[in-house]
């Protein structure tokens, strides 16, 4: 299961929440929070994508 599946299940889990919360505005933060879940997966997704090369500076060596 990559990152993103992660924060897609954890979004569907707060979204269930919501629906069977009876408070409205615990409701609303647990509909905020999975809309936030969802957009950390897509970010996710796009991080997986990104390639990052470098090369670290060689030493060099000390005149004696």
């Amino acid at each position: 299961m990559t990152t993103g599946d992660e924060y897609r299940t954890k979004a569907l889990e707060l979204l269930a929440r919501a629906e069977v919360e009876s408070s409205s505005s615990l409701k609303v933060e647990f509909e905020s929070l999975a809309a936030a879940y969802l957009r950390l997966a897509e970010q996710a997704e796009r991080n997986e994508a990104l390639i990052v090369e470098f090369e670290l500076p060689r030493k060099e060596k000390s005149k004696p």
